[in-house]
């Protein structure tokens, strides 16, 4: 199962956590409701569209797209992120019409360097165009 967040943030250093948004529609919900595991994702803007299923409420990824495999504790992997971030659901809060998920992360794949630069670019706000 899967769904998109609206917000990812650092929540804690000591000890390390992580806080998404996730919108309380009932596919989201059902989503993370009872997982242990998710990752998160880091896409390039190329891949925006293999999240669009997901976001509009099909939760299986696997049949929404073939470039989604099963990973470590069954949790959803699209091929091809820049980043993704293995993590165990530690909290989930109630906040308005959304949910805020408390997760720790347990382990940090990247693809290649180019990649990894990308990000680093897109987060201090330059690009090397």
């Amino acid at each position: 199962m899967a769904c998109t967040a609206t917000a990812l943030t650092a929540a804690s250093l000591e000890p390390p956590l992580l806080s998404l948004c996730l919108d309380r529609q009932p596919s989201s919900r059902q989503a993370i409701g009872r997982a242990e595991h998710l990752a998160v994702h880091l896409l390039p803007a190329g891949q925006r569209g293999a999240t669009r299923p997901v976001a509009a409420g099909h939760l299986d990824p696997f049949a929404a797209d073939p470039g989604w495999q099963p990973g470590p504790f069954g949790v959803p992997l699209l091929d091809g992120a820049l980043a993704v971030l293995l993590c165990r659901a530690v909290q989930q809060v109630p906040a308005g019409d959304h949910t805020l998920v408390l997760a720790e992360p347990l382990a940090l794949g990247t693809e290649q360097r180019e990649a990894r630069d990308q990000a680093y670019a897109a987060a201090v706000g330059r690009s090397d165009r």
